[in-house]
């Protein structure tokens, strides 16, 4: 067996970042059966000027797109992209646009747990946003998403209560930007290789296996 480590840059209000978590499923569904992935999720804040308790989406978007027409205009190609990977998003649905600077903490926790915890929590947070409409900045939002994806709610509880690892967070989402990520989702292959956006499974399928042959090669 070889192992490829896989690092996602992304931030879980990026919808582009929920397509490329399923396309990268899809892309290790693929792969032969001597290749395994170890994937972990790294912070990136799309807008890190969000307040803590985030912004009304509608406001939002006339700030950022210059109004709800223009960002439907904008969202018609995820609505595309994401039917193609079965994700019914619902974009009416959500009330306000998060700051994702705790989200990041939570995950990042996520990864000293069992296998799968981490991955788990990104998915059931991407579906409480983009499906659910929830506020995904909300401590009661994360505590729920958190005990469901098999962390201890108390001590995640205890954790957010204070500034625990936001320095970390932040430092970390400010390498990716001295590394040159300039938008999400960035797959980083054993430290070395990036492929930048929510490409295909065909295309994450190659690079890892080629990244896979590169292992072997030098192992040999």
């Amino acid at each position: 067996m070889t192992s490829v480590n896989i690092d996602i840059v992304s931030d879980v209000m990026c919808p582009w970042c929920y397509i490329g978590k399923k396309r990268l499923e899809a892309a290790v569904k693929d792969l032969p059966e001597n290749i395994e992935v170890d994937v972990r999720w790294r912070p990136y804040q799309l807008d890190p000027t969000l307040p803590k308790e985030g912004k009304d989406r509608k406001q939002y978007l006339s700030e950022k797109f210059g109004g709800s027409e223009r960002a439907q205009q904008i969202y018609a190609n995820i609505l595309d992209a994401g039917r193609t990977e079965s994700i019914p998003f619902d974009f009416e649905s959500i009330a306000v646009s998060p700051n994702t600077l705790d989200a990041h903490r939570v995950i990042r926790w996520a990864a000293s747990e069992a296998p799968g915890v981490q991955d788990r929590l990104v998915d059931i947070l991407f579906q409480d946003f983009f499906i659910e409409g929830k506020n995904i900045g909300d401590t009661e939002v994360l505590l729920d998403a958190a005990e469901r994806a098999g962390m201890d709610r108390a001590i995640t509880e205890s954790l957010l209560a204070g500034p625990a690892d936001c320095l970390e967070v932040e430092q970390e989402i400010e390498v990716a930007r001295k590394m040159g990520v300039t938008g999400v989702p960035c797959f980083i292959l054993e430290n070395k290789y990036a492929v930048m956006g929510a490409q295909s499974p065909e295309v994450l399928s190659e690079a890892i296996s080629k990244v896979a042959e590169e292992k072997l090669s030098q192992a040999s």
